[in-house]
């Protein structure tokens, strides 16, 4: 009898699997703003275990949530008040046993996470602390900053040490806990210290991407009119990664009219039979009628579609777009860098 109601012990639901359960039960719109937020290198891992999740029962969902619940929770009243403020709020919140797990949970992740006091610093400290160092030093501790800030700082150097500053950052690909040592005893009267335990990666073409994009016009120009003469590979695949298709949908509508008008029209049925709907509604706004129903027409005839063709169709309209934008035929919208009048 005792073997007939005996409870089957379900498995321990992983760290992603947690996620994709919260953002099933918030529901599709809810979970859409989440989205927006999630890292691109999260994105794919939640959107995955999002599909695989499957049934989970009543318990098993509260549970989920509750947990979620605390721990945003704690990361609020950490971040309002610090350690002892968000000890007593979760102490009247839950009780001192959960108030003390979830604190030691936040704090063994402060302490393990690799230069979080850079959050903190802002441009001019970070700039006094780092204008002398040599570009190599600069580039990894930049490299752990938002790019914003980065940028910041970029901005502020000589335009022969912006360039060897950004080429150091998009050739870094790993750090060894050897190099950082180094790095914290030259930085140590400067900065907290800098340990790690394993390689980690830093640095890249895309977080120079990011770089660039949020660098004033002018700085950005003269950093390209440089590595193009010492590094004319580097230069463009950087460019390739600052603006890519999808980017299309933040373009002002003069702007979209005037690439489409220099595009193989070929290029835009390929291009958007991979595109996402805001993509398209903004490129067929900017179409006249005749064109748009040309392009429809081509869409609906056009099967079996190799992936790399879609992509390279992109490519060469996002190619288009940047020698207009060279020209200064169309805006492209950088960061918040720029402010436009109509």
């Amino acid at each position: 009898m005792a073997e007939a109601v005996k409870e089957v012990t379900k498995p321990e639901l992983t760290g992603p699997q947690k996620a994709a359960a919260v953002v099933v039960s918030l529901g599709a719109e809810k979970a859409s703003l989440i989205y927006q937020y999630v890292e691109p290198s999260d994105l794919e891992t939640l959107t995955l275990e999002v599909a695989r999740l499957g049934m989970l029962d009543s318990q098993q969902t509260e549970d989920v949530l509750s947990e979620f619940y605390q721990n945003c929770m704690t990361q609020k009243a950490v971040t309002e008040g610090g350690l002892e403020y968000a000890r007593t709020v979760l102490e009247k919140a839950f009780g001192v046993a959960t108030a003390t797990s979830l604190l030691e949970k936040v704090t063994k992740s402060l302490k393990n996470r690799e230069f979080a006091f850079l959050d903190k610093a802002d441009v001019k400290s970070l700039y006094s602390a780092l204008q002398n160092e040599r570009p190599q030093t600069m580039a990894l501790v930049l490299s752990y900053v938002d790019p914003s800030k980065a940028a910041g700082v970029i901005e502020q150097l000589p335009p022969e040490r912006q360039v060897r500053v950004v080429e150091s950052i998009a050739t870094m690909e790993s750090a060894s806990p050897a190099a950082i040592k180094i790095i914290e005893a030259e930085m140590e009267k400067k900065f907290s210290s800098m340990l790690t335990t394993s390689n980690v990666k830093v640095g890249g073409i895309d977080y120079v991407a990011g770089i660039m994009n949020n660098l004033d016009r002018s700085s950005e120009k003269a950093i390209f009119d440089r590595l193009g003469v010492d590094n004319a590979d580097l230069a463009d695949e950087i460019r390739k990664r600052m603006f890519v298709f999808e980017d299309i949908v933040t373009m002002d509508d003069r702007s979209v009219q005037r690439f489409v008008r220099d595009c193989d029209p070929r290029d835009l049925v390929l291009a958007l039979k991979s595109a996402n709907g805001d993509v398209s509604n903004k490129l067929f706004m900017n179409m006249s009628a005749r064109m748009a129903e040309s392009i429809r027409d081509d869409l609906e005839i056009t099967t079996n579609v190799r992936m790399k063709d879609v992509e390279d169709a992109q490519q060469r309209i996002v190619s288009v777009i940047r020698d207009l934008e060279e020209k200064n035929e169309i805006v492209i919208l950088k960061g918040g860098k720029d402010d436009i009048i109509a």
